[in-house]
């Protein structure tokens, strides 16, 4: 296997190795060296695998979906839809807590960091993993889609019975790259406000663990205060 110096956990390095390796990899390494030189890049070098290293390959059980992080100060922590403690929770965030306390009943917290689910098997995987701040969308398709793409590709060949949470048009793109015989995937409206509310009354926090226990598999605790 080629040594990589990416900040990326063990079991992901196995699977991914051909991606680190490749050209493409290497453009988007030397992209960010340069826009890092000019302007403020989020999130921190630090946290832009934050959702591999909390969720190793071999615990991958659920896999949500986003587009790219918050381009805000502080905000970003490298798992979609998720911010820092003490961060104002952006508006789809909010949604998606309203979404969890009518489903199962589960309290909205006051924090918006989604490291608990991360811990259990929840991938929070957005599909670009850095962004110019305040400029939303800055750093698509500059190799970051490619790599991605390879996640949930790796995760569909590579494992069994994993349910993919698939929020709004752009999430819903990614369903051709995931194997339907062998997975699940589930399907809304982007919990944005912008989508007028077509997200409510989804219930995927339950549905997501019925097919997880059909199949042997210990639920989610959504909760994310205790």
């Amino acid at each position: 296997m080629v040594k990589t110096d990416v900040d990326i956990h063990k079991s992901w390095k196995k699977v991914l190795n051909n991606e680190f390796s490749s050209p493409y990899f290497s453009d988007l390494k030397t992209f960010l060296t340069n826009e890092k030189k000019k302007h403020i890049v989020y999130p921190p070098g630090n946290q832009i695998f934050a959702a591999f290293n909390r969720t190793p390959f071999d615990k991958v059980k659920v896999v949500i979906i986003g587009q790219d992080p918050y381009h805000g100060p502080g905000q970003a922590n490298g798992l979609c839809f998720s911010v820092s403690p003490g961060i104002r929770k952006p508006p789809s965030l909010v949604n998606v807590f309203k979404e969890l306390q009518t489903d199962l009943g589960i309290p909205i917290p006051q924090d918006g960091n989604l490291e608990p689910w991360a811990d259990q098997g929840v991938l929070l995987l957005n599909a670009t993993l850095t962004v110019k701040s305040g400029m939303p969308g800055s750093h698509q398709k500059k190799g970051w889609d490619k790599f991605t793409d390879a996640v949930i590709k790796a995760v569909s060949d590579n494992k069994k019975g994993v349910v993919f949470l698939l929020w709004g048009n752009f999430a819903q793109t990614k369903a051709e790259l995931i194997d339907k015989e062998k997975h699940f995937i589930l399907a809304a409206a982007h919990p944005s406000p912008l989508a007028r509310g077509a997200f409510f009354g989804c219930k995927h926090f339950s549905k997501t663990n019925k097919l997880l226990e059909h199949n042997g598999i210990l639920p989610i605790d959504w909760r994310i205060e205790k």
